[in-house]
């Protein structure tokens, strides 16, 4: 996508504030977007709002242990909070959904364009910047968001006697792939989640690797 010009200064107060209100209308549905995990107490479907604000508090909590010694961490939070708003169109795609990953970027691009562009033009563009950044992986600060993303979800499994990973078969090799990458925004991190995982196993949550 080519972001948009910044033409922002054409639109009237009005017309501007019009486009904003319009797009936190719209991202209202991120409530009624229903995630995999479960959430602790009432063990029902987590909501993608749910997510991203429980994501909010990781990072302020856990940024002291982010590899990076001077995070952006305002940066951190938008990415956070701003990620899944594609999901609004795009819908969640399970992390061990090999099938609905094959096209999950091309479906959430699409939607990108459409939910950022409802905004002012600059905003737009800072929106979708934002965006781009968490799915490129290359600043410490996507690095950081990634970790505290991968690894919410592996709280709530645990914390829910295996949850969806019980349900759809989920094994222990292939979670320790999939949330490897917390290790490269925070080492500590992950070798608190290679202790949970482990506890997972031991206490039959999560199943062993597949004998060969």
């Amino acid at each position: 996508m080519v972001p948009p010009s910044d033409t922002a200064a054409s639109d009237s107060p009005a017309e501007r504030l019009a486009r904003q209100i319009e797009f936190i209308a719209e991202c209202d549905k991120l409530k009624e977007i229903f995630r995999q995990t479960h959430n602790t107490q009432s063990r029902r479907a987590e909501n993608d709002a749910e997510h991203s604000w429980h994501l909010c508090l990781c990072v302020i909590v856990l940024a002291e242990h982010a590899n990076a010694a001077h995070l952006d961490i305002l940066r951190v939070l938008k990415m956070v909070i701003i990620h899944d708003l594609v999901e609004i169109d795009a819908g969640d795609t399970y992390g061990y959904d090999t099938a609905g990953q094959a096209d999950q970027h091309a479906r959430e691009c699409v939607a990108a364009d459409r939910i950022f562009g409802l905004l002012p033009p600059d905003q737009t563009r800072d929106f979708r910047m934002l965006w781009d950044e968490f799915e490129a992986q290359k600043t410490p600060e996507a690095k950081f968001a990634l970790a505290v993303d991968r690894f919410q979800p592996v709280l709530l499994n645990c914390r829910t006697g295996g949850g969806g990973w019980k349900r759809h078969g989920v094994t222990q090799d292939r979670v320790v792939a999939r949330n490897s990458k917390i290790a490269e925004g925070s080492t500590e991190l992950w070798r608190n989640v290679e202790r949970m995982i482990q506890a997972s196993v031991d206490q039959g949550h999560l199943a062993p690797p597949p004998r060969l």
